[in-house]
């Protein structure tokens, strides 16, 4: 079965854009042209994935955002023409799975589309983490690097299975610390930041280079599955 994506943007030409794309590679599309049409296909739809643009005319896609992840945990990426980081922060905190800034590039439209849509497997397809020689099994809490385990701490372990469990996905600052040290923690980043760089040092191939645990500046980071 054809998988199903939803736009919500009002701009026709976009929407149009977006439709070539998408039917190109197979998907069955859908449109809205403000938040509460968009709120009703997806109620009704059932899309695999939603193209949220930020700025519509009944009300802004932050709101869109907020009511939708009360009842749906459909990934979401953002389509935005602000470049602004506070506001890419607040669209990640609200929800949403991933950005993307308008104008942007076919290839990497499909590339954060099919990391969006990775959150939706089962639990059970995602146990097992390969890359290269590393692997993480999250079923024996054990990983390990051309078959020598690699020792981690029990935060390094949480960190990494929470950057397992969402490949692909930017997680901001504020999520990472909110489920790793809990919601009083949130203004630490000098927690996480030591933590980030200790974890990289175990399991990067090149850690002054990393190719796993990709820093998105002044929002989070983003786990390349």
């Amino acid at each position: 079965m054809n998988p199903v994506a939803l736009i919500i943007d009002d701009e026709v030409q976009i929407r149009r854009l977006l439709r070539l794309v998408l039917e190109g590679e197979k998907y069955k599309v859908h449109e809205a042209e403000t938040g509460q049409q968009g709120l009703m296909e997806i109620a009704t739809r059932k899309p695999n994935v939603v193209l949220l643009d930020l700025g519509l005319p009944d009300f802004d896609g932050l709101q869109v955002l907020k009511r939708l992840r009360e009842w749906s945990e459909v990934p979401v990426i953002v389509l935005t023409v602000r470049d602004d980081v506070q506001e890419k922060v607040d669209a990640l905190d609200a929800g949403a799975d991933d950005y993307i800034t308008k104008p942007f590039s076919t290839p990497e439209l499909l590339a954060r589309l099919r990391a969006a849509q990775r959150k939706t497997r089962p639990t059970e397809e995602v146990s097992v983490f390969r890359n290269g020689d590393l692997i993480v099994d999250l079923t024996a809490h054990v990983v390990t690097r051309a078959g020598r385990e690699i020792k981690l701490s029990a935060t390094e372990y949480a960190l990494l299975r929470l950057f397992v469990k969402h490949p692909g996905r930017v997680l901001t600052h504020r999520q990472i610390l909110r489920e790793i040290w809990g919601p009083k923690s949130e203004e630490h980043r000098q927690y996480l930041r030591v933590y980030v760089t200790h974890l990289r040092q175990k399991i990067e191939v090149d850690p002054a280079k990393p190719s796993l645990i990709q820093t998105q500046p002044g929002i989070g980071y983003r786990f390349i599955g």
